[in-house]
């Protein structure tokens, strides 16, 4: 079974200020914060910093009752929505819409996706050009489980992420259709699509 990167999923990883390339999905998602930490201290003058190490480019727009807690970056003519959460460990690239009452926790967003909807993101990894139609959500543990591991497929295998907080890496140009939900540690490939209500639960699947 050979190595599965994150490049994979993500054609143009050199947008995020750190090397990713060697990484898998998972190593990724399980060192967000201390990414999003080590990317803070390379961003240009284009950013402000604000208290609790949240740093907005100059050209984004963020609503004033959107909530924000770093480490977090807001990159150039994002849009973040009224009521929106983003929370530790967030990255938002270049032209990204979170939209009213969205939640993204411990995530990479690339350039031109768009969580517009009422969604929620968490430990996740979202590849450029990717639309989340309305309430689609990225579950990220499983609550109704002993045993919380996730494990992800590969050619038909099970691989241990050795994480309990995982959930999914969309590649490139996927689309998701309304109220569809991903279960934790779902892989899906570039122009991936989803269609609307659907489950996708690529451990059952299996």
């Amino acid at each position: 079974m050979r190595n599965t990167l994150l490049s994979d999923f993500v054609a143009d990883l050199d947008r995020f200020p750190v090397d990713m390339t060697t990484m898998s999905p998972w190593q990724v998602v399980g060192q967000l914060q201390r990414l999003v930490l080590e990317a803070l201290d390379m961003l240009p003058p284009e950013f402000h910093h604000r208290s609790g190490q949240v740093a907005v480019h100059r050209l984004a727009v963020v609503d004033e009752s959107a909530s924000m807690t770093g480490p977090l970056i807001i990159s150039a003519n994002c849009h973040v929505g009224a009521g929106a959460v983003l929370r530790a460990g967030t990255w938002l690239d270049e032209d990204v819409t979170v939209g009213p009452h969205s939640e993204v926790k411990s995530s990479l967003i690339f350039a031109r996706s768009a969580a517009a909807h009422r969604n929620y993101v968490g430990d996740s990894v979202i590849g450029q050009d990717v639309n989340l139609e309305a309430g689609v959500v990225l579950a990220n543990h499983f609550n109704e489980r002993v045993d919380k591991r996730i494990f992800v497929r590969i050619e038909g295998q099970a691989v241990d992420t050795a994480l309990t907080k995982f959930g999914a890496v969309l590649g490139d140009g996927a689309r998701l259709g309304a109220n569809a939900v991903t279960s934790p540690g779902t892989l899906l490939l570039p122009r991936t699509i989803v269609p609307r209500l659907a489950l996708v639960d690529q451990e059952a699947d299996a």
